[in-house]
C-alpha cells in the first residue's frame, strides 16, 4: 500500500508506517503526478482534493486530518466511490484555547463580558459549553440548531450586539444559509463600539474588503483574525489594521494535530477492514517542562500572565507581521512565507499538559475551567 501524506501531519509514520510505504509532500503543492500509484491520500486544509488532483489515480481513500471539509470535492469523491473521512472535533480544544489566549492578550476578561458565538458546531459548541460552565452570558447564532439544543440561540443581529463576537462557522456557498460573506458592511455596522470580533473559522465568512474599509473609516472595533480572504496571499493592509493576526493556526496545537491524525488512522483501518492496534496516549509525547507557578495579585492579572507562558499568541502575530515587513521590502514571497509559518509552526501544547502551583481557591477554580492541572 502506498500512502501520500501532507508533510505537516504529525505521527504519520507512527500510525501508518506499518500499513505500507508513506510518502510525505508539501500539501499545497501536491499534483496529480504525485498520486500515480497511491492508494490513500492524507491531507490538511491547504490541499484542494478534486478531479484535477485525483483523475486517473488509484486513490481509494482520502482522509483530511482537520475539522473542515470545504477543500474536499465530496460530490466527486462519492461519484468515484472514493472513501473519505475527516476529523471532526480534533482541534476544537486548540481553537478554544486560541480564543482564551487572544482575550488574555487583549486584557478582556470574558467573565465580565457578553459573548456572541456564530457557528456552534464542534468548535463553537465546545466554546459555548466552556463559557457557560464559567457563568458567562452567551448568545449564539446557528440556523441549523434549535433552542432545544442550544437554549441561548438567537438572531444574528442580537449576537452582533455582544462585547465579544467569536466566529467558528464553516464556509458554505449554497444551501438555505450560506456562510460566504455572512458578515459584510451592514453587519459590521451593527457591532457595538469597543467590541472584539474574532474569526477562527473560515476567512471568507467575513467580507475582508468590507472589514478593511470599516476599520479604515475609524471603526471602534478590536479585530482578531486567524483566517483570511484569500489565503495564503492575504490582505496586508488588513493585517496592519487588526490587533492580532495569525496564519490560520488556531487549531494547530500539537495535541489537536495528533488527535486528527489518529482519527484518520482509525478511519483508514475501518476502510481496510482491520482493527486499530495503536493507542494515541501511547504515542503522545510528554511536555518537557510542565510546571508553572501562578503569579501573585488578583486572579485575572495572574491568569493573563500565566496563559502566554504556555501559549504566546503574541509571537504568532509578530511572526506574521515580520513576514509582511520582509515582503514589503521585497525580501520574501508573502504567500510562500505564510505557508512556511504553518509548516514550521512551534510545537504548542494544550493547557491540560501543564501543572500550576501557587493558586488560591478562586484561581484554582478558574485554572480548572481552562483545563490546567
Amino acid at each position: 500500500m502506498r500512502i501520500v501524506a501532507d508533510e505537516n501531519i504529525p505521527l504519520v509514520n507512527e500510525c501508518f508506517g506499518e500499513m505500507g510505504e508513506v510518502v510525505r509532500l508539501p500539501g499545497r503543492d501536491m499534483t496529480n503526478a504525485d498520486l500515480q500509484g497511491a492508494d490513500a491520500l492524507l491531507v490538511r486544509s491547504v490541499t484542494q482534493v478534486n478531479e484535477t488532483l485525483l483523475h486517473n489515480t488509484p486513490v481509494r481513500f482520502v482522509g483530511t486530518c482537520t475539522i473542515g471539509v470545504d477543500h474536499l470535492d465530496i460530490d466527486y469523491l462519492e461519484r468515484r466511490g472514493i472513501t473519505w473521512s475527516s476529523a471532526p472535533g480534533c482541534n476544537a480544544n486548540s481553537v478554544v484555547e486560541y480564543v482564551y489566549a487572544a482575550l488574555a492578550h487583549l486584557d478582556v476578561d470574558w467573565l465580565g463580558k457578553r459573548v456572541g458565538i456564530i457557528g456552534c458546531g464542534n468548535v463553537g459548541g465546545q466554546l459555548y459549553q466552556r463559557l457557560k460552565a464559567q457563568g458567562v452570558e452567551c448568545r449564539v447564532y446557528d440556523p441549523f440548531l434549535s433552542t432545544e439544543q442550544i437554549p441561548d440561540l438567537t438572531s444574528l443581529e442580537t449576537v452582533l450586539d455582544s462585547d465579544v463576537v467569536c466566529m467558528h462557522t464553516p464556509l458554505t456557498r449554497s444551501g438555505s444559509h450560506p456562510s460566504f460573506h455572512l458578515i459584510g458592511t451592514e453587519e459590521l455596522k451593527q457591532l457595538r463600539p469597543g467590541a472584539v470580533l474574532l474569526n477562527a473559522g473560515r476567512g471568507a465568512v467575513i467580507d475582508n474588503q468590507a472589514l478593511l474599509a470599516h476599520l479604515e473609516a475609524g471603526a471602534d472595533l478590536r479585530v482578531v483574525l486567524d483566517v483570511w480572504e484569500p489565503e495564503p496571499d492575504i490582505s496586508r493592509p488588513l493585517l496592519a489594521r487588526v490587533e492580532l493576526g495569525s496564519p490560520h493556526i488556531a487549531g494547530y496545537s500539537y495535541d489537536g494535530k495528533m488527535q486528527g491524525t489518529f482519527m484518520i488512522y482509525e478511519a483508514l483501518c475501518r476502510h481496510l477492514g482491520r482493527a486499530p492496534d495503536k493507542v494515541l496516549d501511547a504515542l503522545r509525547p510528554a511536555v518537557a517542562d510542565p510546571e508553572r507557578t501562578l503569579a501573585g495579585g488578583d486572579v485575572w492579572s495572574a491568569l493573563k500572565t500565566l496563559i502566554p507562558q504556555v501559549y504566546a499568541i503574541a509571537e504568532d502575530d509578530q511572526r506574521l507581521r515580520e513576514l509582511a515587513a520582509k515582503a514589503e521590502r521585497g525580501e520574501a514571497d508573502f504567500a510562500k512565507g505564510f505557508d512556511q509559518l504553518r509548516k514550521q509552526y512551534p510545537k504548542r501544547r494544550e493547557f491540560n499538559n501543564y501543572r500550576v502551583s501557587g493558586a488560591s481557591d478562586e484561581a484554582r477554580t478558574r485554572l480548572n475551567e481552562l483545563g490546567f492541572k
